[in-house]
């Protein structure tokens, strides 16, 4: 009875986390205008999103913002999980506990005061991209130290001064043996990042150009407005990310499995 109550259990679990998207993507190829209403299978909901101008430019935008954010942002969560890795214990521990401040702080907390800091008192145009990408820098980075932290502690660290030893430069130690051993912590943490500045809306919505939209704040502006065309257009968009983020999980988790399969072999 245990068994049966737990893989029940398990399965409830999983009922209430794929349900709603499964019935956002059923209606999706429907041409149904309100979840509720069934009528004929269409692409028409594909087709309005990638043919529309204005969905299109959103989409590309918000694409290269995650892009440029997560590039930085891993660049400098890197560094910063590589400095306070190699600093006394003590100023670990300092840099530690600051980088779980913005990990915890609310998100609107971050994008207003960025606003008011960049904005208000620096005087940056509101009309400027900096502030926007600042902010999602200021959201991402934290994450990214988060996923190399780790890396570097199940690094063998005698590698690296084994190099210096043998007369390697540091820059040079550190491109060619720090780097590639925490690599795949500094590959999480660019994903993390992008997935994390995809998903944001308040600090977005703080920081914004008026004349531009991410995904998330045009997502929300759309469901409060009277276009039933770009309501639905917005299930396909969902289920697009859906099967890309499902795609990307199937490939990691194959190619994870693949890499313990050659190791258990050369063992």
């Amino acid at each position: 009875m245990k068994k049966y109550a737990r893989g029940l259990f398990i399965l409830l679990v999983l009922v209430f986390l794929y349900a709603p998207i499964l019935i956002l993507i059923f209606y999706s190829f429907t041409t149904a205008a309100n979840i509720g209403q069934i009528r004929g299978f269409s692409m028409h909901n594909y087709v309005t999103l990638f043919t529309t101008p204005e969905l299109r430019d959103m989409i590309v935008g918000t694409i290269v913002l995650a892009l440029s954010a997560a590039v930085i942002a891993t660049i400098l969560g890197t560094m910063g999980a590589i400095g306070s890795f190699y600093s006394s214990r003590k100023a670990s521990a300092f840099i530690d506990s600051l980088n779980e401040v913005p990990v915890i702080n609310a998100d609107v907390v971050t994008g207003f005061s960025i606003c008011i800091l960049l904005v208000v008192v620096l005087g940056i145009s509101k009309d400027s991209y900096l502030p926007l990408i600042c902010g999602h820098v200021a959201l991402c980075a934290p994450f990214v130290y988060l996923s190399v932290i780790p890396k570097l502690k199940q690094m063998d660290s005698s590698i690296y001064e084994a190099a210096l030893d043998l007369g390697a430069a540091p820059a040079t130690a550190l491109r060619k043996i720090v780097i590639p051993q925490i690599f795949s912590g500094i590959v999480s943490g660019f994903a993390l990042a992008i997935t994390l500045s995809l998903d944001d809306y308040f600090i977005a919505t703080y920081t914004k150009p008026a004349t531009f939209d991410t995904i998330s704040t045009y997502v929300v502006n759309a469901t409060k407005g009277s276009q039933t065309e770009i309501k639905t257009a917005l299930w396909a968009l969902s289920t697009v990310i859906f099967i890309i983020v499902v795609l990307i999980v199937v490939f990691a988790n194959f190619r994870s499995v693949r890499t313990e399969r050659k190791e258990r072999v050369k063992a």
